[in-house]
């Protein structure tokens, strides 16, 4: 583990002591799970954030086949070699 050192207002640290009490876990494991968690709704975002970039990003384009064509052909086909 890495040390680092975090200034919290006299409010933040008097919560932080009473949330320790009432849960009988240590300070430093509570601020360990809120970082946690904290990365791990900013991971969550940074990829909804990809996925809506992503989002469309080929509709324009005018040199791709026509995919609902293809898919009636791929069915059709499927549907002769197993009927």
């Amino acid at each position: 583990m890495v040390r680092i050192q975090v200034y919290l207002t006299k409010a933040q640290s008097e919560a932080l002591s009473a949330l320790a009490k009432a849960t009988g876990k240590r300070q430093s494991d509570l601020i360990r799970e809120a970082i946690d968690n904290l990365l791990e709704q900013s991971a969550d975002a940074r990829l909804e954030a990809a996925i809506d970039a992503a989002a469309g990003m080929w509709k324009d384009r005018t040199d791709l086949p026509d995919f609902q064509a293809l898919r009636g052909e791929w069915d059709r086909g499927r549907g002769e070699r197993n009927g």
